[in-house]
């Protein structure tokens, strides 16, 4: 559902002034994950009006070091069938997700190159509004933050990163809430005016959550702090507050989104986890302040993502 007030996404700067059509980019793989990455990328595309840009990687074997003569003796051949491989599994997504959303506009793309170089490049292109992977696969695309292709997509995505966990409920059809961690900082603030596009263009309601902690938790590692920082509810109000001047500015952009404001008592990670569904996109900006600072490079992000029983998206 698009509500019909606020502005339109050219507006709002998640389209661009290039006459190409927006669309969403998905790794595909094969594995389950893929496959709700783009049923869910098909969806979210359907809604806004976007087209769907279906990828995969066929690269190289390693041919260095004492294996080289192996590897390039049997390259040929075995390329040109994960290639054929490839191919096939690209014509099937389409086909695939062409019979579940027939309106929707599919191109399809096969990269010889690195899983992580070749969804870069799409992320690049003017047109690119988002990246969707799958959380698990078959190897490939789909190993995304198991290892580093994931953490390198993390790092370096110029766009909106989503990622869909191994088992997820069918998106299609589904109405979830946005999930926003907000904590002040520049990348969070960026993940709000993503989380609040993203339910104007939807028709979702948007939950900030400003997560904080009690003082006395961090006290020994402090040093002698004023007895006013152990004041729980001034912690909280304050967390609040925090929220609420971060919200000013978006909401009056999208009036039409309904926000609810959540200053809770834990850590970042359990705030967020507890209060998303499998139906609900958890956003969070790339690195942050406090609790958020260092995400997707440590324990805060892993959590997270494994955690997860929705779709997370990443916002630089």
């Amino acid at each position: 559902m698009v509500g019909a007030e606020g502005p339109k996404e050219s507006e709002a700067g998640e389209m661009s002034n290039t006459p190409e059509l927006r669309r969403m980019v998905v790794g595909v793989d094969g594995s389950d994950s893929s496959r709700y990455a783009l049923e869910w990328s098909a969806n979210q595309a359907v809604q806004r009006g976007l087209g769907v840009r279906i990828v995969t990687a066929v690269w190289p074997l390693v041919a260095e070091g004492p294996f080289s003569d192996v590897v390039h003796a049997g390259e040929s051949s075995s390329s040109s069938a994960r290639e054929q491989d490839a191919r096939a599994l690209l014509d099937y997504a389409r086909d695939w997700v062409l019979r579940i959303f027939p309106e929707l506009d599919v191109e399809e793309k096969l990269a010889a190159a690195r899983p992580a170089e070749a969804l870069l490049e799409e992320a690049a292109k003017p047109e690119t509004a988002a990246v969707v992977i799958g959380s698990r696969g078959l190897g490939g695309l789909a190993t995304a933050f198991v290892g580093s292709v994931g953490v390198e997509l993390a790092a370096r995505c110029p766009v909106p990163l989503v990622v869909l966990p191994k088992k997820h409920e069918s998106a299609h059809g589904a109405r979830g809430r946005i999930i926003v961690g907000v904590d002040g900082s520049e990348p969070s603030r960026r993940a709000l005016e993503f989380g609040f596009r993203q339910a104007h263009a939807v028709g979702a309601e948007l939950v900030a959550v400003c997560a904080w902690q009690p003082m006395a938790a961090f006290a020994s590692a402090m040093g002698p702090v004023p007895p006013e920082a152990f004041d729980d509810g001034a912690i909280e109000a304050a967390a609040r507050r925090t929220a609420e001047e971060e919200l000013r500015e978006p909401s009056a952009q999208y009036p039409d989104v309904i926000v609810d404001v959540r200053a809770v008592r834990a850590h970042p990670v359990v705030a967020l986890l507890e209060e998303a569904t499998p139906a609900d996109l958890i956003v969070v900006g790339s690195r942050g302040r406090g609790g958020f600072t260092g995400l997707l490079l440590g324990s805060v992000s892993q959590s997270i993502l494994h955690g997860a029983h929705g779709p997370v998206a990443i916002v630089h």
